[in-house]
């Protein structure tokens, strides 16, 4: 039976992105050495934080991943995913001037991948769910330090 609404709900889970990166953000993102976030296991994925890296290449990066990704989930929360080929990017969506981390994962990490293919983690960080991924640093940021036992 056909969906009326599926093209939409597709196009807002997993649309291609209309915009490759640029040459300079493409270099940037292949040269960066990025952070395995050991602190969420059950939840694979790296990271780079704004004061290790250029920042106006962090900035447009943010800028490229908030322009060109689309709504995605990570359980209750909705957050700006850009996919660059078997990555997927995202930050915590603080606005550009606060946002201090980038993070990203492979395709198949995702939330909406593991719901789909019903991999799921059998227990969830709460302080992930809570802050929508990325590492913990960034959920006790979010969640105003305090953390949950």
């Amino acid at each position: 039976m056909f969906c009326p609404n599926w093209t939409k709900l597709r196009s807002n889970l997993m649309t291609p992105n209309p915009a490759a990166l640029a040459d300079a953000l493409r270099e940037f993102v292949d040269s960066m050495q990025w952070t395995f976030a050991k602190t969420m296991p059950e939840w694979p994925h790296e990271y780079i934080v704004r004061e290790r890296v250029a920042k106006d290449l962090f900035v447009q990066l943010v800028d490229h991943i908030r322009a060109n990704g689309y709504e995605g989930r990570f359980y209750q929360r909705s957050f700006i995913y850009y996919d660059d080929g078997e990555l997927v990017y995202w930050t915590m969506g603080a606005p550009v001037e606060e946002t201090t981390i980038i993070n990203r994962c492979r395709r198949e990490a995702t939330y909406e991948k593991r719901l789909q293919n019903g991999t799921l983690p059998a227990t969830k960080n709460v302080e992930a769910e809570d802050a929508g991924a990325g590492d913990v640093q960034s959920a006790r940021a979010l969640t105003g330090g305090q953390q949950r036992g």
